[in-house]
Formats: structure tokens, sequence, C-alpha cells
């Protein structure tokens, strides 16, 4: 059972579900750009609508400075959701201040960090606070 206060609760347990079959046929050992690839399959398969490579622009003092991009944006009715695929044993805190900076410049609520390991794929939600 989870949490009811959860953000986006449910269309984040389908993107985890997702995650889950993708390592369950690939197991742990690829590079992270078949991982994301995958995902993208598994996504389509499960009729999630995406942008793969989401560009994210970036500001300073009001003007443009550059682009980035996200791994993938999840959208769904009345979620949009940034999906960052990454091959690591743990989280670090680059990864999660990555995920952070792209919900703040976009004005997402949630972000979840995916970590393809030999031991399984785990997931950190990061929620925007200061939307």
């Amino acid at each position: 059972m989870y949490r009811e206060d959860l953000v986006y609760k449910d269309e984040c347990y389908k993107i985890v579900g997702v995650l889950y079959k993708v390592y369950k046929e690939l197991g742990g050992e690829l590079l992270e750009k078949h991982y994301q690839k995958a995902v993208a399959v598994a996504l389509r398969a499960e009729n999630i609508d995406f942008i793969e490579q989401y560009p994210i622009k970036i500001y300073y003092q009001g003007k443009f400075i550059g682009i980035s991009l996200a791994d993938f944006l999840i959208r769904m009715p009345g979620a949009e959701i940034i999906l960052e695929i990454k091959k690591n044993e743990n989280f670090g805190i680059k990864n999660i201040k990555q995920v952070d900076n792209y919900l703040k410049a976009t004005k997402f609520k949630l972000g979840i960090l995916a970590n393809f390991t030999k031991s399984g794929v785990k997931y950190k939600r990061i929620v925007n606070l200061k939307r």
C-alpha cells in the first residue's frame, strides 16, 4: 500500500512499472543509452505519452543562456513528470540536483530519477517544492 499524499502517485506507479519491466528483461549490465531506448519502447507499449530528450530552456537574470535535455517528459492527464535514467549503483547528489534543476526550470511538480543497477532498478521521487 502506498501513501495517499504522494504527488502523482498513480502516474508514478505506472512509470515505475515500466522501469521494472525493462529491468526484468534486460537486467543491469547494459549502457545507460540502451535503457533509455528500452524505456521509450516500453512507454509506447503502455500507451504513455512522452517526449524523449525534452529540451529545457535555461535562463540567467531573465536572459536565455542555453538548453539542457531531460531524458523524458512523461505526459499524462493532469500530470507532467520528468524522468531521468542513469546507470549508477547509488543516487549521487549531482544527479538529484540535475532533476531538481529541471523541475525548477520547467515548474513541473515531480521528477523521477531511475538507476539501473546490477541488483535491480531503483528510483527516487523528486518533488518541486518551489512551484
